[in-house]
């Protein structure tokens, strides 16, 4: 697995990761032991940065099953707060992630998101004091823009931010991933499969079923779905004549940016997992990179 510094100073993490949310149940019910296999396999391919959450359900006693019989030695551990971000609730909610995930110390915490109720000094100020406590080795952000990982800055270093970027969700090409460059923030890329739009697996008319977040998205429902869909068989078709699957594509093209330190990619099961391996050291010349742009935008030519 190729290895990649988690921005300017950081520490070197595998240029793929594993997002935690599926085996917490978000995605639809995954038996445990399967959730074990899957993530023990991942450590044992070399995917061995593992991302998980204060709001991904089960997924923090899961992981931390996973991670006994000397798993835990062998991976770089990052959990997020979620939602709330005062610093009692930040320390309160370290304190319940290190008893659920059965560790003394996560490698990477994070705020989850922005909340306009919380200034980001205060939550800066609390993240920094877990850092100095050996709670966590670093520090980061997830879905901050360019703005607001400016106002963290102002109150102390941090190492990443974790937005979500895919094919079809470019925003932070303007702004954000300049900035990050600049600063030395390395990107924790996630959703980089579009929660599953980019993995050829669905079909026009697909029904989610309802213990599947995805069920209550507009982007998989009716028409909006349909031309996703439309447009992920087109980029499947590129992706076949370079050798790649389709989420082999969608990943490769993420790890082409030189902001990104490592892209996560959820799976439920060992299967899904090695899938992703092969996306690593894919290239693209400019004439795929211009190709893949007019799929997008619906211009290519039949």
């Amino acid at each position: 697995m190729q290895q990649r510094q988690m921005g300017k100073n950081g520490p070197k993490i595998s240029a793929i990761g594993l997002g935690a949310w599926p085996i917490g149940g978000g995605m639809g019910p995954v038996e445990e032991a399967e959730a074990i296999t899957t993530v023990r396999s991942a450590i044992d391919a070399g995917i061995t940065f593992l991302d998980t959450a204060q709001a991904y359900r089960t997924s923090e006693d899961t992981l931390g099953k996973a991670l006994s019989d000397g798993y835990r030695e062998r991976c770089f551990l990052a959990t997020k707060v979620s939602g709330r971000y005062s610093r009692r609730d930040i320390e309160e909610a370290m304190d319940n992630s290190l008893r659920a995930l059965g560790v003394e110390h996560v490698d990477l915490y994070q705020i989850h998101s922005w909340n306009p109720q919380y200034p980001i000094a205060e939550s800066m100020e609390a993240m920094l004091r877990l850092q100095e406590a050996g709670k966590t080795r670093y520090i980061g952000v997830s879905n901050y823009n360019a703005a607001q990982m400016q106002k963290a800055l102002q109150t102390g270093l941090f190492h990443s931010n974790q937005p979500r970027y895919n094919l079809f969700a470019r925003d932070i090409e303007a702004q954000d991933l300049p900035f990050s460059g600049q600063n030395g923030i390395g990107i924790l890329a996630h959703s980089p499969l579009a929660k599953g739009l980019l993995t050829d697996k669905y079909r026009p008319g697909h029904i989610f079923p309802d213990a599947d977040e995805r069920s209550g998205f507009p982007q998989f429902q009716g028409e909006i779905f349909n031309r996703h869909i439309a447009i992920a068989n087109r980029l499947g078709l590129l992706a076949a004549d370079k050798g790649l699957s389709l989420l082999q594509l969608a990943i490769a093209w993420i790890l082409r940016r030189e902001e990104v330190s490592c892209v996560l990619v959820g799976a439920k099961s060992e299967t899904q997992v090695l899938q992703y391996l092969g996306a690593v050291g894919a290239e693209f010349s400019s004439g795929e990179l211009a190709d893949i742009d007019k799929i997008l935008l619906g211009e290519a030519d039949d």
